[in-house]
């Protein structure tokens, strides 16, 4: 399947680095099916972006259609809100996988593997179905077989590329579905959002966890705190008239 419309970001910064030097996390998904390309780097240069389109893009899927990047998520995020969503799930991936912070490198292989294998919440779908029409096995159905491994050793050749023949000609219909399903999905998001917007208030003595920005590969949040004060509205009285102070 050719890619249409490809997004571009960079996970730059990463502290610690790699043990080899690399801090950059160069990433492209396609809008549509969510496939994830993904390569580190020490240093991102126009050089390195313009190998990474060849290798991973360019002669693999051929020609996307457009290929959207933003120059930085502080400026509008929005506009290429895709890869930066894979973006949050890849560094959840590498951070559940690390054992140590600085073979993240390592991992990033797998981490690809188990994002193109799992179900998108967008799609209703895996990145992998989407791309090629039929489910990838895993190492783990190796091992352990699972019942699909075991009903196609059972095939002879003809029986099983007559099965590989039926999911290809489904493969659009599979499709179909997960533009229904990203539509609904994407409804159900803008309720939940205009929810959320009404505001939220925080409740005097209730414990919350802090958000920990100082390394990407490190649990997001820790060190819970507590509120001891209720934040007031102008106008609303405090009903604790203890915390009551007399302007001078």
């Amino acid at each position: 399947m050719a890619l249409l419309n490809v997004g571009m970001d960079v996970i730059d910064t990463i502290d610690p680095p790699a043990s080899n030097g690399h801090r950059f996390i160069l990433v492209a998904i396609e809008y549509f099916t969510k496939w994830v390309e993904a390569e580190s780097f020490k240093h991102v240069t126009k050089k390195m972006v313009a190998n990474f389109l060849r290798d991973h893009i360019l002669c693999r899927f051929g020609v996307p259609e457009t290929l959207i990047t933003d120059n930085s998520a502080i400026y509008r995020p929005q506009m290429n809100e895709a890869v930066e969503a894979a973006n949050k799930n890849l560094k959840k991936i590498i951070r559940k996988m690390t054992e140590k912070h600085r073979d993240w490198h390592e991992k990033l292989p797998y981490a690809l593997m188990a994002y193109r294998t799992s179900i998108r919440t967008s799609t209703g779908a895996t990145p992998y179905s989407l791309m090629y029409g039929m489910e990838a096995v895993l190492p783990a159905e190796v091992e352990i077989p699972s019942l699909c491994i075991l009903m196609e050793t059972k095939l002879e050749e003809t029986d099983w590329l007559k099965q590989r023949y039926e999911q290809l000609f489904l493969i659009d219909e599979k499709r179909l579905n997960a533009i229904c399903h990203g539509q609904c999905y994407k409804k159900r998001m803008a309720r939940a959002t205009t929810r959320k917007s009404i505001g939220v208030h925080l409740r005097k003595a209730t414990k919350y966890l802090n958000e920990f920005y100082q390394c990407r590969m490190r649990p997001k949040y820790c060190r819970g705190f507590c509120i001891n004060l209720k934040l007031l509205m102008p106008g609303e009285k405090n009903p604790d008239s203890s915390l009551m102070t007399k302007a001078s």
